[in-house]
């Protein structure tokens, strides 16, 4: 059987190596997979344009090999993957995806207004992906008002994991080891709402 194929989109500034998707692509990498996880260009000032440059880019990358294709973002990579989707080319597009935090606009962060508007419908989301899940908080700074589970997934028809209390799902929120996600990426459950808390 063909191994895993795993792209990991990390937000803005980057995910650290005590965050969840560290983490996650180690012990991916362990369990045999293909992992692609890439540190996107200039991301404590991103780029739109050259962010979707490298998203095209790793993509082409991942749909090189046999198996399952799998993408993982979080935070400013969510609206990346929401940005792009309409450009992601039928050979290239994966089997499962899943959103995490996604920012909203509306956010006190300038390095972010420029994502925005993504021009995101469920169509392209369809088009880019042959399932999308959301998971979110109900307490996200970066998304604030309605939150993520309203402003993203209800228009665009996504399943959406709504984790109580999660903040912003990264390492301030107590999102390091996050065997939940492990389970997903690994085809192991289909929600991360049941279990969903990390390792204290």
């Amino acid at each position: 059987m063909a191994p895993l194929r795993v792209l990991i989109l990390h937000g803005w500034q980057g995910s650290g190596p005590e965050h969840w998707q560290t983490w996650l692509a180690g012990r991916l990498e362990d369990a045999g997979a293909h992992v692609q996880y890439p540190r996107l260009p200039d991301c404590d000032v991103p780029c739109p344009d050259r962010w979707g440059a490298a998203l095209h880019r790793e993509l082409r990358a991942l749909s090189r090999g046999e198996g399952e294709r799998v993408v993982i973002a979080h935070s400013l990579g969510c609206v990346l993957w929401l940005r792009e989707a309409a450009e992601v080319r039928p050979a290239q597009r994966v089997d499962r995806v899943v959103l995490v935090a996604p920012p909203c606009p509306g956010a006190a962060v300038p390095e972010l207004a420029k994502f925005y508007p993504t021009g995101a419908d469920k169509a392209a989301i369809d088009a880019a992906s042959k399932s999308t899940r959301l998971v979110c908080s109900d307490d996200d700074e970066y998304c604030p008002g309605r939150g993520a589970a309203e402003h993203w997934g209800a228009p665009l028809e996504l399943s959406v994991d709504l984790l109580p209390g999660a903040g912003h799902l990264n390492v301030e929120a107590g999102y390091g080891p996050w065997p939940a996600m492990e389970a997903w990426a690994l085809g192991e459950t289909d929600s991360l709402a049941c279990e969903a808390s990390p390792v204290a």
